[in-house]
């Protein structure tokens, strides 16, 4: 079934509360984020997929062939199942908003999703994405809510290609947030700061 197309931690979320899908980075599993999502957002429903590509052992959403290299028929193929993953749990359940939260490989696959599929998520928060690619334009993208964190001497997710991403999704008319910190790629407490304003 697609609902259950990966391994998934899944919590239920309470009434009237937000569901937000986390996605781990390379080497992370289904619980890297899951704690977080509850700190955030206590009665939020929480989804999160383990990532079902194995690199040298280490966990990811989709293939590469190098650092900054992708297999781009991977992740395009990758992209869609995790779309149709995401739509099955949004239509098992209806009204409720949907957010997404991902970290370096994590928010890479729900930057994919969010360009061909940006209207299954009501905000989502990008935590060191790396897009080097040019993606298409999208009129789905329009007034919706994206966070962008990086730091700036990131030198797995470089500084540049996190501001071409926070550019793009402003051509697309999204409303775009942008959180850069003094580091490299670890996630910092005014990131968090960032994040916990954003889904609240």
């Amino acid at each position: 079934m697609t609902i259950s197309s990966y391994q998934t931690l899944i919590k239920a979320p309470g009434p009237n509360a937000p569901i937000v899908f986390a996605f781990h980075g390379t080497g992370g599993d289904e619980h890297q984020f899951a704690e977080l999502a509850r700190q955030i957002l206590p009665d939020a429903g929480v989804i999160s997929p383990r990532g079902d590509v194995s690199e040298f052992g280490a966990l990811r959403f989709f293939r590469r062939t190098s650092e900054d290299s992708y297999d781009m028929e991977d992740l395009t193929l990758r992209t869609e199942k995790m779309a149709r993953f995401i739509a099955a749990h949004k239509a098992a359940n209806p009204g409720r908003p949907i957010y997404g939260l991902g970290y370096s490989n994590g928010a890479t696959i729900l930057a994919s999703v969010l360009f061909k599929n940006a209207g299954l998520f009501d905000r989502a928060a990008l935590l060191h994405p790396l897009i080097p690619w040019i993606p298409p334009n999208s009129e789905q993208l329009k007034d919706r809510p994206i966070l962008i964190t990086a730091g700036q001497r990131d030198p797995i997710c470089p500084l540049p290609l996190s501001e071409r991403l926070a550019d793009y999704f402003a051509a697309q008319k999204a409303r775009v947030e942008a959180c850069y910190h003094s580091g490299g790629h670890e996630i910092r407490p005014e990131e968090l700061e960032a994040l916990h304003a954003f889904l609240t």
